[in-house]
């Protein structure tokens, strides 16, 4: 039986990680690490263990002595500052991990990058501004018109994300973020968005996966309606969406490696534009597609160990479409098959 170790094993996305696992036609040993102490309690490994957080500088030394004592033959990391920081360290790691290419890892968590990267390889995007000061943010007003979109360019979550078409708004947002240099403003697109989960091996397309988001969960307690937690979720077949998220990911690294599970929103006429590619991880709802009966995390622990995995042989969008995703606070996720609108 292999030991592999989850990191962040308390929080959301790691969870739906353990439970695809437990779900597997076999049986792993699973150990969890988590720096906050409150978190350990939620989570479903086998067993758990406190550390640092990642900007300590006994963090990897920490994470060293647990693979070391548990055996690990794999490390997996479900959030991304963990991810960033083992990206850059991964020689320092004693065990297995299947990342992206270092380069790669740090273009898209940093979402102006991204954008510069796609806009040169003419892959579709919004026009979009970096806001170093306040003089950038009227420049955005003037050139990118009507509603914006107002983001910190690194972040999950919708990070300090707002949507106005009044400066005066916007420039109190950013200074009450403290955000000149790390913001971006970008024209609004609309409320239409979709991932497209992928998992590639040595510039090879394993399995990938459409969903398209109905709601955000807690979405009116957020400024921007965008919380970060998808409420309801569906699955969808869209070629454009398929081609333009391959598109946008060879944009960035012509020979993927690991997770790449890009977000698209919907322009004015329909095109899905890519926004984001979350980097190295699943996104946090993948148990959706496992209770569906595609296992993403066990086909990616297959490939990282070298051993034989589930041959897809429709690689993308193996899951019939209309397949419903229910979750929230406090209760069990629902699956519901044939949903119609």
């Amino acid at each position: 039986m292999k030991n592999i170790l989850i990191l962040g094993v308390g929080g959301s996305p790691a969870v739906n990680f353990v439970r695809s696992l437990r779900d597997a036609p076999e049986k792993f040993n699973i150990v969890g690490t988590d720096c906050d102490k409150f978190n350990l309690f939620r989570s479903e490994a086998d067993s758990n263990h406190l550390i640092p957080r990642c900007d300590d500088e006994k963090y990897i030394e920490v994470l060293n002595a647990i693979i070391e004592k548990e055996k690990i033959d794999f490390l997996h990391i479900q959030n991304d500052l963990e991810i960033a920081v083992i990206s850059e360290n991964r020689e320092k790691i004693n065990t297995k991990t299947l990342l992206p290419d270092k380069e790669t890892v740090k273009i898209c968590q940093n979402k102006y990058k991204s954008y510069k990267r796609w806009k040169l390889a003419g892959v579709p995007q919004p026009k979009t501004l970096f806001l170093d000061g306040v003089n950038d943010l009227k420049e955005a007003f003037v050139s990118l018109g009507g509603k914006l979109w107002i983001r910190e360019q690194s972040g999950a979550g919708g990070r300090g994300s707002i949507s106005t078409e009044n400066y005066e708004q916007a420039k109190s947002w950013i200074d009450f973020k403290q955000g000149w240099g790390k913001f971006i403003a970008a024209e609004y697109l609309s409320p239409d968005s979709v991932t497209w989960q992928s998992i590639w091996k040595d510039g090879k397309l394993i399995v990938a996966q459409t969903r398209k988001r109905l709601y955000w969960e807690l979405g009116k307690v957020s400024p921007s309606g965008v919380s970060g937690a998808t409420g309801g979720a569906i699955t969808i077949s869209d070629k454009n969406v398929d081609s333009i998220s391959e598109s946008s990911i060879f944009a960035i690294d012509k020979k993927p490696d690991g997770i790449f599970s890009v977000d698209l929103t919907y322009d004015k006429n329909g095109v899905p534009v890519p926004t984001e590619i979350n980097i190295g991880r699943f996104f946090t709802t993948h148990y959706f597609f496992t209770r569906a009966g595609l296992n993403m995390p066990y086909i990616f622990v297959k490939l990282a160990l070298g051993e034989d995995y589930p041959i897809i042989e429709n690689k993308i969008n193996p899951l019939p479409d209309n397949l419903l995703w229910i979750r929230g606070m406090d209760f069990l996720p629902i699956l519901i098959k044939n949903y119609e609108k």
